[in-house]
């Protein structure tokens, strides 16, 4: 069995008694809507048309929203229906990201992710759900796609030798059972229908109106004059995150390549570098915990943990790499205070740290590959690019704490540099200034060269090139290009110093990329959640 809905838009007068009913049924707050109708205008007075589009969960066949649910809190049942569990959610807001039907919201009475889900307590009872029973002419149905004998077969059958029969965003490939008879293109594409300068009933979201004077011009002149509000689930915290892991997984990578090449970063390497990656993992964990709606749950991700999910596999991911950079800590201070056996503990721990580095840093392309709804942030060269912007500012984050070390303190100045480089309270070790700052060079020269092509490059679908438009050449491009340019004279800086001298140069070079990669991650998140999906 496959239940699935199909919306006859032929018939559709956009009563909205469907989105009422909906709303009594499941008492969803003010506001919010499970099932809400669509208003697109098109041409031009006199010889303009209005059409209707029901819009809600499409309850796919792959569907997106429970591969990413970290704690199984959206689960698709025995008969195709894609339910979801109030009490076993967390508000991680990954699902309203996964879903390319904007179908998703947060309740604001529960603070759990809520959607359509079929009316399946009624459906369980033998009853059809509350939109059917209300439907003044009889534009939704509901029945078995699996079997060819039903209703809503045979319709689906006859409108489909009519070429009337369309679903949302097939290009998603998740094979949504919602279908549409007789909607016109720019009602089930939002990039065909940018939102008017007002609704007829209301004001679209400020982000959403914005964003449509950068969409490229419709076809027909057509609006859309009434939809719901749809606000970007992630803010400022999930910006900051992703920098602030980048600096953890980047700096222990750089201590971790010095120790492959025998070069000795002192306490820098023993010590600093853990306490630099602990530090930045503890503030992500920080920042993922309190940007959940329900963060009392968050053990949830553990103990009721979705392994298809890659915020459930991430989770893992930096709770391993924090477990590995404290057995390094503390290593590293047993070393320095005597204890020579644990020198060989440590760097085998830095050695292990590189893959776990690696998927502290990377681990968020392939959750935002998961992001279905977000086509940018789909680039095959992210999980690349995240690696180059973690080595970028965790070599900066080295190079802030190895550059004011590397002049000798005390009035030592006309002593010779020890082999050890510690001997006098300083340090003085070429090949380690080195090391940092041409790995400081190096990312950054990625990061620009990735940031380039990602964004000016050519994108496989409509809404990865929209998007890719509001930052090139739309309201992000300043702040954009603004990044880029400041990542270009953190290079010419370093480069000064890339014999391991002039440490001062890299030290600034250090603190201008940390602001450069908050700046563009504050763009690439964003950007990416900007694009209307209904």
């Amino acid at each position: 069995m496959r239940y699935g809905f199909a919306i006859d838009q032929r018939t559709c007068i956009g009563c909205h008694a469907c989105t009422v009913a909906c709303k009594t049924e499941h008492e969803i707050p003010v506001g919010q809507f499970r099932t809400w109708v669509k208003y697109v205008d098109s041409g031009t007075f006199p010889d303009n048309t209005r059409d209707f589009g029901v819009m809600r969960c499409n309850h796919c066949t792959d569907a997106p929203c429970v591969a990413i649910c970290p704690t199984h809190a959206l689960f698709t049942r025995s008969d195709g229906i894609v339910d979801f569990d109030g009490d076993s959610c967390i508000g991680c807001k990954s699902c309203q990201q996964a879903c390319p039907y904007d179908a998703i919201y947060i309740d604001a009475n529960t603070h759990t992710a809520a959607k359509c889900n079929f009316c399946a307590h009624r459906v369980d009872e033998g009853l059809e759900p509350a939109c059917v029973v209300v439907c003044p002419t009889h534009s939704i149905w509901v029945g078995d796609l699996s079997d060819p004998l039903s209703g809503i077969s045979q319709l689906l059958a006859e409108g489909a030798v009519e070429n009337q029969v369309a679903v949302r965003a097939p290009e998603q490939k998740t094979g949504p059972n919602v279908f549409y008879l007789g909607a016109t293109i720019p009602v089930l594409n939002p990039l065909e229908a940018p939102v008017d300068d007002t609704y007829i009933f209301s004001e679209p979201d400020p982000h959403r109106a914005m964003v449509s004077s950068h969409l490229p011009p419709s076809a027909d002149n057509a609006k859309t004059t009434l939809n719901t509000a749809h606000p970007r689930p992630w803010g400022w915290r999930v910006t900051t995150y992703l920098w602030t892991k980048g600096v953890a997984a980047g700096a222990v990578l750089v201590a971790a390549l010095a120790v492959l090449f025998d070069i000795d970063l002192g306490r820098f390497g023993s010590i600093g570098a853990p306490l630099v990656g602990l530090i930045g993992a503890a503030v992500t964990g920080v920042l993922l915990i309190t940007d959940l709606k329900r963060p009392e749950r968050f053990y949830y991700i553990f103990t009721k943990g979705n392994r298809t999910s890659w915020l459930f596999l991430g989770s893992w991911a930096l709770a391993i790499f924090g477990a590995i950079l404290t057995g390094w800590l503390g290593a590293g201070l047993l070393a320095e205070n005597g204890a020579g056996w644990a020198e060989d503990v440590w760097k085998v721990l830095a050695v292990i740290s590189i893959p776990a580095a690696v998927m502290a840093a990377g681990y968020t392309a392939f959750l935002f590959n998961q992001a279905k709804g977000r086509d940018l942030w789909e680039s095959r060269l992210l999980f690349p690019h995240l690696i180059a912007q973690a080595v970028m500012v965790g070599a900066g984050a080295m190079a802030i704490l190895i550059g004011p070390a590397n002049k000798p303190i005390g009035g030592l100045a006309d002593l010779p540099a020890p082999s050890n480089g510690l001997a006098y309270g300083f340090v003085w070790i070429p090949e380690a200034e080195q090391l940092v700052v041409r790995a400081l060079v190096i990312a950054t020269v990625l990061h620009i060269a990735f940031s380039l092509v990602e964004f000016y490059g050519k994108h496989e679908t409509k809404q990865a090139t929209a998007a890719a438009h509001l930052v090139t050449h739309g309201p992000y491009r300043p702040l954009f290009l603004g990044s880029l340019v400041a990542c270009v004279i953190a290079a010419g800086l370093a480069m000064g110093a890339w014999d391991g001298e002039h440490m001062g140069l890299a030290v600034v070079a250090g603190l201008i990329v940390q602001g450069a990669l908050l700046a563009y991650e504050s763009v690439f998140v964003r950007a990416g959640q900007d694009i209307p999906l209904s």
